[in-house]
């Protein structure tokens, strides 16, 4: 867990926007490499991985699909050497003033995110959360710098540092997805020890918050048998809504809902609780809002599972997790992928009287 916990920081300390993923795809290729047996691109930026099982050709596959973009910003004006950004993927702005960032201009250049006086925003927006609209980024360079160095459409990412907190919590920006990246790069670690009849592909997958295309497209050219996504669920902090949030401290979500298939749901439900690794229920009625919406309908459709890691403080410069989770999560998708045998598919052969709620 070592290892991973350093893998981890050291994504959190790059950037790759949504659209704009090279640099974590870089960190990520050279993790991945000594773990697996080929590695590619695809054509619009998603890492793709494969080991190969042991079993007869032509094998099964299982996909297991996590996004490596982040949000972030992108500069969309320049005033007298002052910064306007706009957002790439969803961002609370209430927490955005005072942040560090990086401004990716002809060089990266160190920033800070400030808001003007209250009292000289419009009456309407006074005594509240200052609008994205009129946050502004401050290089610290002349306005004459600025022009020279800083265009209209460059990247803003931000430059928090990774923090280790109590003891089995970490903090830092990025960490969804990058957490679950970690979970999939732990149970590649794991499989190296592990006998799996299936051919396994391991996915970072771009533009998650913002198209959902890069799993759709990854579907759609690996053609999986069956996939995994694993990404970050909303955990419990303060105000947060009881009934839609986890607990930090007990496990990984095992998510319930139409993105997911439902005898992959039972199959994971049972292998937790035979491993006696703690985990917990969620329900989401709608869609799920992650890449599972997109690879379950890839192609002629995928049966998907959907996990979740509790996360406090979404989409924020400041996001948390215990990273405990990470362990968890990738030992049982391990264990899983291990089990996999050729009869397995003949499970997922389900009618409308197989489904949940039917007696």
């Amino acid at each position: 867990m070592t290892d991973t916990l350093s893998h981890l920081k050291e994504m959190l300390l790059v950037s790759g926007l949504s659209g704009y993923e090279e640099p974590i795809r870089e960190v990520i290729t050279y993790a991945w490499k000594p773990l697996v047996d080929e590695l590619s691109v695809s054509k619009l930026g998603s890492l793709h991985a494969l080991r190969h099982g042991r079993g007869p050709d032509p094998r099964p596959s299982i996909m297991i699909a996590t996004h490596m973009d982040a949000i972030g910003l992108i500069v969309s004006n320049i005033k007298d050497g002052f910064l306007t950004v706009s957002e790439i993927g969803g961002i609370d702005a209430r927490v955005l003033p005072g942040q560090l960032v990086t401004v990716h201009g002809s060089e990266d250049l160190p920033g800070l995110v400030v808001q003007p006086p209250d009292f000289t925003l419009p009456d309407s927006e006074q005594n509240r959360p200052v609008p994205l609209k009129r946050l502004l980024v401050d290089t610290g360079l002349t306005p004459r710098q600025v022009k020279q160095k800083v265009k209209i459409g460059d990247l803003v990412s931000f430059a928090s540092q990774p923090q280790e907190m109590n003891g089995k919590y970490i903090t830092g920006h990025s960490l969804d997805n990058r957490a679950s990246v970690a979970v999939l790069t732990e149970c590649l670690a794991l499989l190296q020890t592990r006998l799996h009849l299936w051919d396994v592909w391991a996915a970072a997958t771009v533009q998650e918050e913002v198209t959902l295309g890069g799993a759709l497209t990854s579907g759609y050219q690996l053609r999986p048998t069956l996939a995994v996504v694993i990404d970050v669920t909303f955990a419990k902090g303060p105000g947060a809504s009881e009934p839609q949030t986890f607990d930090m401290d007990k496990g990984p979500t095992l998510e319930w809902g139409p993105n997911t298939h439902p005898k992959l749901h039972d199959e994971f439900i049972q292998l937790a609780e035979t491993m006696e690794i703690p985990f917990q229920k969620a329900v989401y009625p709608r869609m799920s809002g992650t890449d599972a919406i997109t690879l379950q309908i890839a192609g002629d459709g995928i049966p998907t599972m959907l996990m979740g890691i509790p996360l406090r403080y979404m989409h924020t410069p400041v996001e948390m997790i215990q990273y405990k989770d990470i362990e968890r999560a990738a030992r049982i998708l391990a264990e899983f992928i291990a089990a996999l045998d050729d009869e397995f598919v003949e499970k997922l052969e389900w009618d409308q009287d197989d489904e949940k709620g039917e007696d």
